[in-house]
């Protein structure tokens, strides 16, 4: 079990990562560096030999392995991303970056995503260095930059360029899951990540006629993005089960004692009330029109319109999503992929799922865990091109007037204190015996 210096150890690690600020504003402008040391000389601490790599200068990443006693054991992977979302401080009750902690709370920008996680993954191997222990497999750690944006200075360039670093590795645990959800009812749900959406956002062109604005155009590139872009935003996504979501559903129908409704999952949904929040938004796919850019001056008819759409589709639904998207824009709009990356499926009848349940359950002994699908994505998509079947791993026990997913990318980010060390002893409880 973490010992009390571990505890404390999350506690500041966490407060520390947030007041060296890793603000991703895209575009290349970050610089992980300086997170990525402090990383590597906790890691270093603890007798490992952590290695620093960028593609691009001041886009660092740190990679470190734990050496296990079973030497003919499959690797595991433990992945955290060092860069978080911009914050407008005016915003803020608090500064976002001061990694402040009251009343047993820490705030701050990566309270929740991720900072938290990587501070968990340091307390843990500096406690296993001060005991003396060695995890059953090789534990590889692995702090990316760039996350929060294309992850091409990130867990991209690790698959492509450094994959001997991960030699070994065939499952992967990073964010996000494990954490309290509460249902209203009294009952603490624990969700497991075993799946995640495809990632498709989409650039839309529509090209026409420029003209006059007072004269007749039959060629209009705005109108034809506009009637693009509104079916899109209309279109009702099928129904798509995948085995992931398929099982959330039946965990949370018996555990509410409801007759699994498959084949009408709207009916299922209304009666799981607020739980279904954690399956809402994975039984289809989506596409949700976000930016426009059309024009330069009010009476001149553009001969071009642009249109960028959030897109996620299922595992096993790509084919279907490109011809959906073919149908919806119509012969006067092309789209191609704005940035592309693949949907995710993951087993649960695994040893490794099961520690993972064991994990929680020792340590919140009232909670129940259940499977799900991101919604979003994570590293472990980039992971994936290395064979690494990726779980959401980044326990955390939450108060019930704290809304976790609110949280993400929010104002006021915030972690509990007790949150970090339930966490710390959780993930400790599990990669002792992954």
């Amino acid at each position: 079990m973490a010992d009390q210096q571990a505890l404390d150890e999350v506690v500041r690690f966490t407060a520390e990562l947030i007041r060296i600020d890793t603000s991703n504003f895209g575009g290349g402008d970050c610089r992980e560096r300086p997170a990525a040391e402090y990383a590597a000389e906790r890691l270093a601490g603890a007798g490992l030999e952590p290695i620093l790599l960028e593609r691009t200068a001041g886009r660092t990443n740190v990679v470190a392995r734990v050496e296990g006693t079973d030497p003919a054991a499959d690797a595991l992977l433990v992945h955290g991303h060092l860069d978080v979302v911009p914050a407008q401080a005016d915003d803020w009750s608090v500064d976002p970056f001061s990694g402040e902690i009251r009343d047993g709370v820490v705030w701050g920008r990566g309270a929740v995503d991720m900072k938290n996680m990587d501070a968990m993954i340091l307390a843990v191997v500096r406690g296993w260095a001060r005991e003396g222990v060695r995890p059953r497999r090789d534990i590889v750690v692995a702090f990316t930059a760039d996350e929060e944006a294309s992850a091409e200075d990130g867990s991209g360039f690790l698959a492509d360029h450094h994959p001997e670093l991960f030699e070994g590795c065939t499952e992967g645990v990073g964010e996000s899951g494990a954490f309290t959800f509460h249902d209203g009812t009294g009952r603490h749900l624990y969700p497991v990540a075993a799946g995640e959406r495809g990632t498709a956002w989409l650039k839309l062109t529509a090209r026409g006629r420029a003209g006059h604005g007072s004269k007749v155009n039959k060629e209009n590139a705005v109108t034809r993005l506009a009637a693009a872009v509104t079916r899109i935003g209309d279109h009702q996504w099928p129904l798509r089960l995948t085995p992931t979501v398929s099982a959330a559903l039946t965990e949370l129908a018996a555990l509410y004692g409801i007759e699994p409704e498959l084949t009408d999952v709207d009916v299922l949904l209304d009666k799981l009330g607020p739980a279904a929040r954690l399956v809402e938004a994975t039984v289809r796919n989506s596409a949700n029109p976000t930016m426009l850019n059309a024009g330069y001056k009010v009476n001149v008819i553009p001969g071009e319109a642009v249109a960028f759409v959030d897109g996620r589709y299922l595992f096993g639904t790509e084919d279907e999503f490109r011809a959906t998207l073919d149908r919806l824009t119509g012969p006067d709009v092309d789209w191609e992929f704005h940035h592309r990356e693949v949907a995710l499926q993951a087993p649960l009848d695994t040893p490794t799922y099961a520690r993972m349940r064991a994990a929680v359950e020792e340590f919140a002994p009232d909670g129940h865990v259940v499977p799900y699908c991101m919604s979003g994505g994570t590293d472990a998509k980039q992971f994936s091109r290395l064979g690494i079947t990726g779980y959401g791993f980044a326990p955390l026990k939450l108060p019930e007037d704290l809304d976790y997913q609110a949280l993400f990318h929010g104002v006021d980010e915030r972690v509990p204190v007790e949150a970090l060390h339930f966490g710390v002893q959780v993930l400790d409880r599990f990669l002792r015996t992954a």
